[in-house]
């Protein structure tokens, strides 16, 4: 298979699919290495199709159903909360999209979560401990924002709310 059909095969399968696929399974799944396939999504990105690499994964977003809305948490707090946190959101209904912090050189850093369930949470938990990478927050002392998506006004009025009891909710 040449390069070329890889890569709309690539694509074709990312606009199919709801759940984020790893660079892995795709490799696998097209024959070729997982380098291939990041070289494939850089360049298919390039060429405008917008794929989200996410901790679990690959994903082209569908769009927000209608009812959906979407706000920004600005929020603040130690390494400790972080599972308590995104917790909230997730049990509360609300989708976290992303996570961004304003670095003081290079400006907003953005990351994206796309966790919307409690095995999201518990795998994204996983890989943080097990790379031992740091969270963005922590160039920020703990300053950062969340874009969350609910089904409702009231669904993000009560994660507001819940999260400001908490002393996590930035006002």
């Amino acid at each position: 298979m040449e390069a070329k059909e890889r890569r709309e095969q690539i694509a074709s399968l990312l606009q199919q699919i709801r759940q984020p696929i790893t660079g892995m399974a795709l490799a696998k799944k097209l024959g070729v290495s997982r380098q291939v396939i990041v070289g494939d999504i850089a360049i298919l990105r390039a060429s405008g199709v917008d794929i989200y690499a996410t901790p679990q994964g690959y994903v082209i977003l569908q769009t927000a159903a209608p009812a959906a809305v979407r706000a920004k948490f600005a929020c603040c707090h130690d390494t400790k909360c972080i599972e308590t946190e995104l917790a909230v959101i997730i049990d509360n209904g609300g989708h976290v999209l992303d996570v961004s912090v304003e670095h003081p050189v290079y400006g907003e850093i953005k990351a994206n979560l796309m966790l919307t369930s409690r095995r999201d949470l518990a795998d994204f938990l996983h890989k943080s401990a097990e790379s031992g990478a740091a969270p963005l927050s922590l160039v920020t002392g703990g300053v950062h924002l969340h874009t969350i998506e609910a089904p409702t006004t009231a669904v993000l009025q009560k994660i507001a709310a819940e999260l400001k009891v908490l002393g996590i909710l930035l006002e």
